[in-house]
């Protein structure tokens, strides 16, 4: 199995555990957009309850990609943080962002694009 599919089974079983319904094809497209990073155990997990962590997914992935900020963003990421579980110390980072893309209508940024 390779190293891709190893961390993307670990993601697919998480959400199985988070929720009923979700897109295989979606998280695998934020999977790969990563990039190598999630190959690096600590760069995988996202540790919600930093602040700055926190603030790095506001400015580099939601205000990045997506042009949102303010209580949006935070509403997003509150949102990502409940449906892994608050009290979950392993949230995995693709797992999280999945969360963050549904909870902004924005499935169709990883649609439109075929990352490789």
């Amino acid at each position: 199995m390779s190293k891709f599919n190893e961390v993307f089974e670990k993601c697919a079983k998480q959400m199985d555990e988070s929720t009923d319904h979700w897109n295989r094809e979606l998280l695998e497209s934020i999977a790969k957009g990563l990039g190598p990073s999630i190959y690096k155990p600590d760069a995988l997990l996202v540790a919600a309850g930093d602040k700055q962590e926190v603030d790095r997914i506001k400015m580099n992935f939601i205000s990045k990609k997506f042009g949102i900020e303010g209580k949006r963003a935070d509403e997003a990421i509150e949102y990502a943080v409940s449906k892994l579980g608050s009290s979950n110390r392993n949230k995995l980072r693709p797992n999280f962002y999945y969360f963050i893309v549904e909870n902004l209508g924005q499935e169709s940024f990883y649609a439109s694009k075929k990352v490789a």
